[in-house]
C-alpha cells in the first residue's frame, strides 16, 4: 500500500469542504489532479471514501472513519515535526553540565543557569558536581555536553573558553596577626600551617595553587588535606591553619575568618567552559554557552578580548 501524507491532506480538504472545486482552491491546486489523487487513494485502500453525484459529495461510512484517522495521523505528524524542530533549536531536550564546587559561586554561571531555566523551561538541565580532572572523561565520552572547570591541562579532544579570571585570596583565622594586614604575601602564607585539598580528589585548584607557590620557590606546610573547598573554609575558621581559594568563594562570610588579598599579581585562577572539540554541540549547549559568555563579558568588559582569544585554544 502506497499512501502518502499528501493523499491524507487532499482527502481531509475534500471531506471538510464536500466540494472538489472549493477543496482544490483551498489546496491551491487544480481540480482534475485533486480528483485523480482521491481516486488513487481509494484504489490503494480498496474502499470508496466519497459518494459523488453531479450535485453533491458526501462521506461513505468508510470515508467517515478514514477522515477521523487521517486527522489523527496528520496531527501526530505535525506534533512530531514541532517536537523535532524545538529539539533542534534547543528549546527542548536535555543539557548535561558538569561543574566544580566553586562554579555556583561565580555570578556569570549562576545568572546563566537561572536565565536559561527561565527562557527554556522545557529543557531538562542535568547538573553533576564533579572535580575538574574528573570531568575530562565524561566530556570525552559524551556523558557531559559542557563542563565548567578550573584551568588545567586538557587533551586535544577538548576545547575551552575562558569564562572568568579572578584573584586568589588568602583565608586567615580572624585572631591571626596576618588577618589584620591589608595584603599578605605567598611567602607569609607558606610558612603557616596550611589547610589544602587532598591531591587524590582531582580538583584543578590543587595544581593551580601549588603551581603558583612553586613559581616563587615555595612549598606550603600542609597540615590538613580535605576533599572540599567548604571544608577548607570551615577548618580555617576553626583556627587550624590558613589557605588560598578563588575570590568567588568570598561570598561565604564567616565571623571567625578573614579574606585577605594576596600581594603577588599572578595569584589568579580561571574558570573555563569546556566541551568536546570534535563533536557538534547541541543547540541546547550552544544557547547556554552564549548565555554564560554574555554574562561573563557583561561582568568584565575589559576582559572580553582576552576571553575571545581563548576560544578553542588547546592548552598543552
Amino acid at each position: 500500500m502506497n499512501i502518502e501524507l499528501r493523499h491524507l491532506r487532499y482527502f481531509v480538504a475534500v471531506a471538510e469542504e464536500l466540494h472538489f472545486g472549493r477543496a482544490a482552491a483551498r489546496l491551491n491546486i487544480s481540480q482534475p489532479p485533486l480528483s485523480q489523487q482521491i481516486q488513487q487513494l481509494e484504489q490503494e485502500i480498496g474502499a470508496c471514501l466519497l459518494a459523488r453525484t453531479r450535485r453533491s459529495v458526501s462521506l461513505t461510512p468508510a470515508g467517515t472513519q478514514f477522515l477521523a484517522d487521517s486527522r489523527q495521523v496528520l496531527s501526530q505528524v505535525e506534533a512530531a515535526a514541532t517536537r523535532a524542530a524545538r529539539l533542534h533549536q534547543g528549546e527542548t531536550g536535555e543539557l548535561r553540565i558538569g561543574f566544580t564546587s566553586s562554579a555556583p559561586f561565580i555570578k556569570p554561571v549562576s545568572d546563566s543557569l537561572s536565565a536559561y531555566r527561565q527562557r527554556y523551561p522545557d529543557v531538562h538541565i542535568q547538573t553533576l558536581e564533579i572535580n575538574t580532572r574528573a570531568q575530562i572523561g565524561p566530556l570525552n565520552d559524551g556523558a557531559l555536553d559542557l563542563g565548567l572547570m578550573r584551568n588545567t591541562t586538557l587533551p586535544a579532544s577538548l576545547a575551552w573558553q575562558l569564562i572568568l579570571r579572578e584573584p586568589l585570596l588568602a583565608m586567615i583565622p580572624r585572631d591571626h596577626p596576618l588577618a589584620a594586614q591589608a595584603t599578605v604575601s605567598l611567602r607569609q602564607l607558606a610558612s603557616e600551617p596550611f589547610v589544602f585539598f587532598d591531591p587524590h580528589v582531582g580538583t584543578g585548584l590543587y595544581d593551580d595553587i601549588l603551581g603558583l607557590l612553586r613559581r616563587y620557590g615555595l612549598s606550603p606546610y600542609i597540615t590538613q588535606e580535605v576533599g572540599e573547598a567548604m571544608t577548607i573554609i570551615g577548618l580555617v575558621a576553626a583556627g587550624l591553619g590558613v589557605s588560598i581559594l578563588p575570590a568567588s568563594f568570598q561570598r561565604v562570610q564567616l565571623e571567625e575568618m578573614r579574606w585577605v588579598p594576596i600581594e603577588e599579581p599572578d595569584a589568579v585562577s580561571e574558570m573555563w567552559l569546556v566541551w568536546p572539540a570534535h563533536r557538534e554541540r547541541s543547540q541546547a549547549a550552544e544557547r547556554f554557552a552564549a548565555l554564560v559568555t554574555e554574562a561573563a563579558f557583561s561582568l568584565n568588559p575589559a576582559a572580553a578580548a582576552a576571553q575571545k582569544c581563548a576560544l578553542n585554544h588547546k592548552p598543552g
